[in-house]
């Protein structure tokens, strides 16, 4: 994976035949995959791999329209449907947003092509199956591997590096939601302060982002 000053990380996806590259943040706080399209005018779109529909074989028209909202900024475009390559996993003939419209200064600053969602297809826009669902992988477990040094960060798909976690410690949650990866969150603490509780909320693990982020009653 490619690191980018430790805000962002990016991995690789191929979309259509023959297979045009796109840099995207493989995120587990959204279930969508979008790029930007050849039909996009915004800023971003001038300076990104842009996804051309007419290169490829395999792409099908969808048309029906796609908008997310992440905390960041918004994306607007149109589905269509093609052929999708990630590691070594891939799916047919799959709904993905191609994207014309950006707003956001992230996007600006940011040196990502798209968003490949790993969350669960419970929160997919215009419900469309996930990746990881409609691959081919017959294990649909992944994994990451993180560091400061960028040649030193990876994911797994499938699957872990069963090297890492025989050498570490490692604590283990159970998602009590499958929308976003929700875990229990038991308590905050700044330090040199108090513990608080936080016994009723839930916390998302999110590869998108590099902040932290929760509601005045506890922050």
């Amino acid at each position: 994976m490619t690191d980018y000053q430790n805000t962002q990380y990016f991995a690789e996806v191929e979309i259509g035949t023959p297979a045009q590259k796109f840099l995207v943040v493989p995120d587990t706080g959204s279930s969508n995959l979008w790029v930007y399209s050849k039909k996009c005018n915004a800023i971003p779109c001038w300076y990104h791999a842009l996804y051309d529909s007419t290169k490829s074989s395999t792409y099908k028209a969808d048309g029906q329209a796609f908008d997310i909202t992440y905390g960041s900024g918004s994306i607007k475009g149109t589905v269509s449907r093609d052929t999708v390559k990630f590691a070594d996993a891939s799916a047919t003939d799959f709904g993905f947003g191609e994207v014309t419209s950006v707003s956001g200064v992230s996007f600006l600053a940011s040196q990502m092509c798209g968003i490949l969602g790993l969350g669960y297809g419970t929160i997919s826009v215009d419900k469309l199956p996930t990746f990881v669902d409609q691959s081919d992988l017959s294990d649909k477990s992944f994994s990451f591997v993180l560091h400061n040094n960028p040649e030193e960060s990876y994911m797994t798909v499938p699957g872990y590096d069963e090297t890492v976690t025989a050498n570490a410690e490692f604590t283990y949650h159970n998602v009590i939601e499958q929308a976003y990866f929700s875990l229990k969150l038991d308590s905050v603490q700044q330090s040199g302060k108090d513990k608080i509780s936080a016994d009723g909320y839930k916390a998302v693990i999110d590869s998108g982002t590099s902040v932290l982020v929760g509601p005045n009653t506890l922050v």
